[in-house]
């Protein structure tokens, strides 16, 4: 099978065309000019240059394809250079269903966000919105829900690297996070982290599963952590001890107001707001289904912290 993959040389994308080459498929990649030496087996793949903002360069790396994966995400937009969460989460995911109907290319498999909802955040509106306008495409599609996903970088943006590098290297003791005035819940909300090497199992195993189109999976670690486990888990991983303080979210959304525009700034107001509000599943999402035992957060598969 040849399987176009939008955002496949990012840190899941990577993980995902591991796995499909590993599957004897083909991936073939939108890359972005000057991104080529971010190609996994780049011999083994198949590379159109362009952007997922240009429709002609999205029509031509579909041409030919049995499936479409959509993995663009962002966390963070940069307005100036045209780089928004509407342009990538929804106005991409249109382009690309565009094409896949152009080219009769049935089957779309999109990587979404545990907690999208209409009424949310920006981040998650826009999600939600692309969700829906597959949904509505007539195609062959399956959407992936993940919390947020660990595990070792190759030198991109990951979870738990950067909360390593920001907090757990900091001088300054660890934030526990709490909402309103007193500190009693300080650092007790919950996240469920889910390795990024299951869920680019489970997308590789969708696209051989006809028993997932027309359906959404949430995709979860084992267990839920608290904001507090995480950050002591990731602490012991690089053989550290840390302390941890209450920090008053309010306090933090107020400074963002003001600053979380600027990339030097840690965390935005809605990266906020997202993380407080937890991250876990109440379905028991695809690993079932496709007979994943996921990997449990601890201080065996952060290992790879050592090195960054």
């Amino acid at each position: 099978m040849k399987v176009c993959v939008i955002g496949g040389t990012g840190f899941v994308g990577s993980y995902i065309v591991d796995r499909l080459v590993c599957a004897g498929h083909t991936p073939r990649l939108l890359v972005r000019p000057g991104s080529a030496a971010r190609v996994e087996h780049p011999d083994r793949c198949e590379t159109v240059e362009g952007d997922v903002r240009d429709q002609a360069a999205l029509t031509e790396a579909i041409a030919g394809a049995d499936a479409v994966v959509y993995l663009v995400g962002l966390l963070r937009e940069l307005p100036a250079h045209g780089i928004t969460f509407e342009e990538m989460h929804l106005r991409g995911v249109e382009r690309g269903i565009l094409a896949a109907l152009d080219q009769s290319v049935r089957r779309f498999v999109l990587m979404s966000a545990n907690g999208v909802r209409p009424d949310g955040t920006a981040y998650q509106r826009t999600k939600y919105q692309g969700e829906q306008a597959l949904r509505a495409s007539g195609l062959d599609w399956t959407i992936f829900r993940p919390s947020v996903i660990f595990g070792e970088p190759r030198g991109r943006m990951e979870f738990c690297t950067q909360l390593k590098r920001e907090i757990i290297d900091s001088a300054l003791p660890a934030p526990l996070f709490y909402p309103g005035l007193l500190p009693l819940r300080a650092g007790r909300f919950e996240l469920a982290p889910v390795s990024v090497d299951d869920v680019a199992e489970a997308f590789a195993q969708s696209l051989a599963r006809p028993e997932t189109i027309g359906h959404s999976f949430q995709l979860c670690g084992p267990e839920p952590l608290t904001w507090k486990q995480i950050l002591t888990t990731i602490a012991s991983a690089v053989g550290k001890t840390k302390l941890m303080l209450p920090v008053s979210a309010l306090a933090l959304k107020t400074a963002a107001t003001l600053f979380d525009r600027q990339p030097w700034f840690p965390v935005t107001r809605d990266q906020l707001t997202m993380l407080m509000a937890g991250n876990t599943c109440d379905e028991p999402g695809a690993f079932g289904l496709f007979g994943i035992n996921p990997r449990r957060f601890d201080v065996h598969s952060l290992a790879y912290l050592r090195a960054v």
